[in-house]
C-alpha cells in the first residue's frame, strides 16, 4: 500500500551542507521542491537551535529546530518549546571527567556557548560554523545548572573514541554520549536524542512516524532512523550507519540530500519500513 510522505527530517552538517559548510542550490532547490509538494521540511541537529538560524529563510523552514540532537526544541524565533537538560550533578561529573582525560571542553547553556580558551582547536572553526562567539569564562560556574549540552573537543580522535566508551559506562542511564563529529563528543540528557526528538515533531505536527522520512550521515542519525518511516543514510556515512538506513543516497559533497529527495522522496512512493540492512547501497 502506497503511504503518504508528509515530512523529511533532515540532519544539518554532513548532509544538508557540505563539508565547507556550504548550502548548495541544488539543495535548496530540493526544499523548494518538497513545499511544491506539500512534503514538510524540518531539520535536526547537534547544533544550537541559534546555530540553525541561517538556515531557515533559504531553506523556507517553518517547523520547530531540533537542537543539540532533540535536548531542546525551538520556535524559529528560538524560544523554548521543550527542553531536556542535563542535570547539575551529571553535569558537573562530565566536566571532571572531561578534564581527566585532557580533553577541551565546551558548555552549551540557554543561548550561550561558554569555552575556556577561544583560540582551541575547532573553536574557530565552531564559531563560523554556527554564526556566533563564544563566551570564555574561567569557569563554567551557574552554567552547568543548566547546560543542554557538554561537549569534549579533541584532534585526537582515537582518544575520544575511548573517552566515549568510557563514559557511556560511568553515565549509562544518566546521559546520553555520542560523536556528532569524529572530533566532537556529545553529553547530554538520555531524551537528547534523534530519536526522541523525531516523536516529538511528530506530536507537535500531528504526523505519524511512518509518514516522515529521516535522511543523515552520523551515528547520532540512527535513532531517528529507527522512529521513522524511511531511512536514508548520506554516500559519506560509515557502513554502521547505511546499514541502518532503508537506502543509500550520494555524498553530500555531491548533492547526496537533492539527489535523495529526488530519488527516493518525490520520485518514488514510500513503501513499507523493513530495514534490509545496507539496502539500495
Amino acid at each position: 500500500m502506497r503511504r503518504r510522505i508528509r515530512l523529511v527530517l533532515a540532519d544539518v552538517d554532513g548532509t544538508l551542507l557540505t563539508d565547507d559548510k556550504v548550502l548548495t542550490e541544488p539543495a535548496i532547490a530540493a526544499a523548494r521542491a518538497l513545499r511544491a509538494a506539500g512534503i514538510v521540511l524540518a531539520i535536526i541537529s547537534a547544533r544550537p537551535p541559534r546555530g540553525m538560524g541561517m538556515l531557515i529563510e533559504p531553506l523556507g523552514i517553518t517547523t520547530p529546530l531540533c537542537g543539540f540532537n532533540g535536548a531542546v526544541i525551538a520556535g524559529l524565533d528560538f524560544s523554548i518549546i521543550a527542553q531536556h537538560l542535563l542535570t547539575p550533578e551529571i553535569a558537573r561529573r562530565a566536566v571532571a571527567q572531561l578534564d581527566d582525560s585532557r580533553l577541551q571542553v565546551w558548555v552549551f547553556a540557554g543561548h550561550d556557548w561558554q569555552v575556556r580558551d577561544a583560540g582551541q582547536p575547532y573553536v574557530g572553526f565552531e564559531q563560523r560554523t554556527v554564526s556566533f562567539a563564544p563566551t570564555v569564562v574561567e569557569d563554567f560556574g551557574a552554567a552547568l545548572d543548566n547546560a543542554a549540552k557538554i561537549v569534549g573537543v579533541s584532534r585526537d580522535f582515537a582518544k575520544l573514541a575511548r573517552c566515549e566508551v568510557e563514559m557511556r559506562t560511568t553515565l549509562a542511564g544518566q546521559a546520553s554520549v555520542v560523536r556528532s563529529q569524529s572530533y566532537y563528543l556529545d553529553i547530554a540528557h538520555p531524551l537528547a536524542n534523534k530519536g526522541a526528538a523525531l516523536s516529538a515533531i511528530a506530536e507537535l505536527l500531528a504526523i505519524a512516524p511512518d509518514q516522515i522520512v529521516a535522511i543523515g550521515d552520523g551515528r547520532n542519525d540512527v535513532a531517528m532512523f529507527e522512529r521513522s518511516g524511511f531511512a536514508i543514510a548520506m554516500g559519506n556515512a560509515s557502513d554502521e550507519v547505511k546499514a541502518r538506513a532503508n537506502v543509500v543516497t550520494d555524498c553530500n559533497d555531491n548533492d547526496g540530500f537533492a539527489k535523495a529527495v529526488q530519488e527516493f522522496v518525490l520520485g518514488v512512493p514510500l513503501q513499507g519500513a523493513d530495514r534490509a540492512a545496507g539496502a539500495g547501497v
